[in-house]
C-alpha cells in the first residue's frame, strides 16, 4: 500500500478516535484559553494599511485583547502552522528527552507530497527535544512524521490528540487532517480560522520549551552517537528581520498561499498575530503584511 492511501485510512480513523481522547489525562492537561474575542467595527475601520492577506488578525500577547481582524472567524488552509499544534501536543505530552529512531517511511513521505524537511537520515535516533528544532525551524514533514509516530502512538492516534486538543482549547473551527498541514486528502481537509490561530499561538508561547526553539534562527546538532550532524534554519521571514521578533511559524501551499503566525515585543509590549493568504511563492516567502501589521499594532501604544 502506498504512503497515499495508507494516510487516507489513516484520517478515516483519526475522526473517529478525536471524540474518545479529548478526556485524556495528556490533554485535560493542555491549558484553557478564553473564548475567541469579536473584531469591534472601530478596529476593522482604523487597522494597517496595505496588508494583502484575506484573512489576518493581531492582539495583544499578554492580554489576548483585540486590536484588529480582517475575516477573524473565516476558516482557511493554514499549511505549516499546523506544526504548531504537532509540537504542542508533543511538550505536553513531556518526555522531551525520550530518543526517538527515524522511521524509514519518512523518506517515501517527504518525496511523494513533495514537502520540506529537515533532510532526517532513517535511523539516527535523536531526542524529541532535538526533532522539535528540525520540525519548527526547516519546517520539517520528516520530523512531524517521526514525532507523530511515536507520540500517537501511531499516525491516527496523534492526529485524534491534535483535534482533541484543539476542541480543549476552545478552537472550535480548527480541524486536522494531518500532522503537517500538507494538502492532503484535500488541500482545504486541514483548516483554521485567524481568531483560532492566535488562541493556539498564544497558548504555544506560554510553553518554554516551545518560546526557545521559535526564537532561533538556527540549530547546529553536531553528529554523535546514533546520529548525524545537523544544521537547520529558521524559514521564519521575520527572524534577523523585524526588530524584536521572536517567532512563531510560517507555511505555504498552493491553496493557502503565504501564511505566517508570529510574535514581537518591543519595550516590553508584545503582540501576536496572523495573516492567512498572502500573495507570495514557497520560495519568496510574504513579511510584508506581518510588518505593516506590527508596524501598525505598536503604534497604537
Amino acid at each position: 500500500m502506498g504512503t497515499r492511501a495508507r494516510l487516507t485510512g489513516i484520517l478515516a480513523g483519526a475522526a473517529l478516535a478525536g471524540a474518545a481522547l479529548a478526556a485524556s489525562a495528556l490533554l485535560i492537561a493542555a491549558p484553557a484559553a478564553s473564548a475567541a474575542p469579536a473584531a469591534s467595527a472601530a478596529s476593522a475601520a482604523s487597522g494597517p494599511s496595505g496588508v494583502a492577506a484575506r484573512a489576518a488578525a493581531v492582539e495583544n500577547a499578554a492580554t489576548g485583547h483585540l486590536l484588529w481582524s480582517r475575516e477573524l472567524d473565516t476558516e482557511r488552509p493554514m499549511a505549516s502552522i499546523t506544526k504548531v499544534m504537532t509540537a504542542f501536543v508533543v511538550i505536553k505530552a513531556g518526555s522531551l528527552n525520550r530518543e526517538i529512531t527515524v522511521p524509514s517511511a519518512v523518506v517515501a513521505y517527504v518525496r511523494e507530497h513533495n514537502a520540506s524537511h529537515a533532510g532526517l537520515r532513517p535511523g539516527d535516533r535523536l531526542t524529541a527535544g532535538q526533532l522539535l528544532y528540525a520540525l519548527l525551524l526547516p519546517s520539517g514533514a520528516d520530523a512531524a512524521y517521526a514525532l507523530a509516530e511515536a507520540y500517537g502512538p501511531g499516525l491516527t492516534a496523534f492526529i485524534a490528540k491534535m483535534n482533541a486538543t484543539a476542541w480543549l482549547l476552545g478552537m472550535s473551527r480548527t480541524h486536522f487532517s494531518n500532522f503537517d498541514g500538507l494538502p492532503y486528502p484535500t488541500p482545504y481537509s486541514t483548516y483554521s480560522t485567524p481568531a483560532n490561530l492566535l488562541t493556539l499561538g498564544r497558548a504555544a508561547m506560554l510553553l518554554p520549551a516551545f518560546r526557545s526553539v521559535v526564537d532561533q534562527r538556527s540549530y547546529y546538532l553536531a553528529a554523535g552517537s546514533g546520529h548525524h550532524a545537523y544544521l537547520w534554519k529558521n524559514l521564519n521571514p521575520l527572524l534577523g528581520h523585524y526588530p524584536g521578533a521572536i517567532g512563531i511559524k510560517p507555511g505555504y501551499t498552493g491553496a493557502a498561499r503565504q501564511c505566517l503566525l508570529f510574535e514581537a515585543t518591543r519595550n516590553g509590549y508584545s503582540v501576536i498575530g496572523v495573516t492567512l493568504d498572502s500573495p507570495g511563492t514557497i520560495s519568496t516567502p510574504n513579511p510584508f503584511d506581518a510588518t505593516r501589521v506590527l508596524n501598525w499594532a505598536f503604534g497604537q501604544r
